[in-house]
């Protein structure tokens, strides 16, 4: 058996303001290192050999705090833009608040929830493109240590992280549409060693 640990950032700064945030590389509040520590507690009791995490400093510092508070150093991290937040293009930096009023409610949801509608400007992502750069990584490299029997902790994105709990959930599109996944609450699933998902919990 061998397991896989999910987990979003804690709250960053631009969360706490509302903001678009994507590959914006803003830092933890003071309730998102909260939350790592949080993290870093309930994972005490899980043998962990190897870390990936996005190349944004408020997936990294997570990964740090919940590695340090757990007892867990000296774990080989792997870094990776692959498992960046979805990029919001115009949006990044933009009160969400005020993006609505300027764009109207329905379109400001439709870019944030639709699957395949990407936000205006250059480099914006749908969660279908999130999903097409995330998801051959996670097979080719996260699976690939999974299979070998190692257990690996992965701290990523919001948007990142639902296109992989939409593959391994076997979600629907409309389904997907409807995830949320917490800042800074590990989500663990168990594999047997061909693959097949045998359990998953949220701590």
């Amino acid at each position: 058996m061998a397991l896989l640990i999910l987990i979003r950032h804690g709250e960053s700064q631009w969360n706490l303001e509302n903001r678009f945030t994507g590959w914006v590389d803003v830092e933890l509040s003071d309730k998102g290192r909260r939350e790592a520590e949080e993290a870093g507690k309930k994972l005490k009791g899980f043998n962990i050999d190897k870390a990936y995490t996005s190349v944004l400093k408020r997936a990294m510092d997570t990964l740090d705090i919940a590695m340090k508070t757990a007892g867990k150093t000296g774990i080989p991290i792997t870094r990776a833009q692959a498992l960046n937040e979805r990029h919001y293009g115009d949006l990044q930096g933009l009160n969400k608040a005020e993006t609505a009023k300027k764009y109207g409610d329905e379109q400001v949801h439709i870019w944030r929830r639709s699957y395949d509608v990407a936000p205006p400007g250059p480099g914006g992502e749908s969660l279908k493109d999130t999903a097409a750069r995330t998801l051959p990584y996670f097979r080719e490299h996260i699976l690939k240590d999974i299979r070998d029997g190692k257990n690996v902790i992965v701290a990523a994105h919001g948007n990142s992280l639902r296109s992989i709990v939409m593959e391994l959930d076997r979600m629907t599109r409309e389904q997907v549409l409807e995830l949320n996944i917490p800042t800074g609450v590990p989500i663990v699933y168990e594999f047997a060693p061909d693959l097949t998902l045998k359990s998953k919990e949220t701590l």
